[in-house]
């Protein structure tokens, strides 16, 4: 975050998910990549990730969950402030979207930070099923996803 805040001059946020929250909670000692989404996106952003790839040897990508499962409403208000690194804002993607997108993949990994997220208190059971509700809908265009399999897991997670 610090050398990315360094490298790019124009203010902006950036979106962290996936292990990089793991991490940042205090779930996981490291992950494998760093998954971010720019929103809105701060200008140098794309001149500077192949050059910070390569200082740092870490692989970046951008995704997110909204790349895997319908965007849920209001995950922006629900994203958490991590920090500010030079005119950048780092925040956690919303903690419900990545909950969501882990029931959908289902990894062990997946299980174990879903599992945190509850703990932690930054998920609610009641909530998750109905953001899921909301997207049920929008699950259609999204092909690689099997509705009634993910349907039935968070139905038995949060049931």
């Amino acid at each position: 975050m610090d050398s990315l805040g360094k490298a790019v001059p124009a203010p902006g946020r950036i979106y962290v998910t996936g292990g990089v929250s793991a991490v940042l909670m205090g779930w996981r000692e490291m992950t494998v990549d760093i998954d971010i989404k720019a929103d809105p996106e701060p200008a140098g952003l794309f001149q500077a990730l192949p050059e910070l790839k390569e200082k740092l040897d870490i692989n970046l990508e951008l995704a997110c969950p909204s790349d895997f499962i319908p965007p849920l409403p209001g995950w922006e208000s629900r994203s958490l402030f991590v920090q500010r690194c030079g005119k950048i804002d780092f925040y956690h993607y919303d903690f419900y979207s990545q909950a969501l997108s882990k029931l959908e993949r289902f990894h062990s990994r997946d299980q174990f930070d879903i599992a945190h997220m509850l703990a932690d208190a930054l998920i609610e059971k009641p909530r998750l099923s109905s953001l899921f509700t909301a997207i049920l809908p929008d699950l259609i265009r999204f092909p690689a996803i099997d509705i009634p399999t993910f349907t039935q897991r968070v139905a038995d997670f949060t049931g």
